[in-house]
């Protein structure tokens, strides 16, 4: 007897009016609007902004904190190595004043031969850079996109070009490994 009943109240009613509906263009365009993008109510939306700028100045007050502890731990590092050059420098002090001249100028000399490979290195860079191998790669690049750029609809007839590229490509990189060797 219950079961009968409930099963009525689901039974989906279908009303088709006797005569055509028309709404205006703009009733129709607001509901599109709203279900693109349904709106967050006023109250909602201060909540959830309140929560973000809570979220944000806890973040930022832990990060203060760890950039001070940081801060902290890097003025400590700094003190004890102040403290240790000094008590270095005393004890040398009193043995010989040669002795800390001449460990000045090994110092000044290493880093001066540390300098001098360094510009070696970055001139053996820049010479690799304006080689004319590198001027062979860049001008068949340059083919490959003038030719691409020449036959938008058809790509595939610049495949000799790409060819010739690669080919240069690897020419290059088998002269590098073979200079590294």
């Amino acid at each position: 007897m219950g079961a009968s009943q409930s099963t009525a109240q689901t039974e989906e009613k279908v009303f088709t009016p006797d005569t055509s509906l028309h709404f205006s263009e703009d009733v129709v365009n607001q509901l599109a609007d709203h279900q693109a993008s349904p709106e967050i109510p006023h109250n909602r939306q201060l909540t959830i902004d309140a929560h973000i700028r809570a979220r944000i100045e806890s973040e930022l007050n832990r990060l203060h904190q760890e950039e001070e502890r940081v801060r902290e731990e890097i003025e400590r590092a700094l003190e004890k190595e102040n403290l240790d050059r000094e008590r270095g420098m005393a004890g040398e002090e009193s043995a010989s004043d040669d002795s800390t001249s001449v460990g000045s100028v090994k110092s000044s000399a290493a880093l001066q031969g540390d300098l001098e490979e360094l510009r070696q290195k970055i001139e053996k860079y820049h010479a690799r850079q304006s080689s004319e191998e590198l001027a062979d790669v860049r001008a068949k690049g340059d083919e490959v996109v003038s030719c691409l750029k020449a036959h938008t609809t058809t790509p595939l007839d610049c495949w000799k070009a790409v060819e010739e590229f690669k080919a240069s490509v690897a020419q290059v990189e088998q002269r590098y490994v073979n200079s590294l060797r």
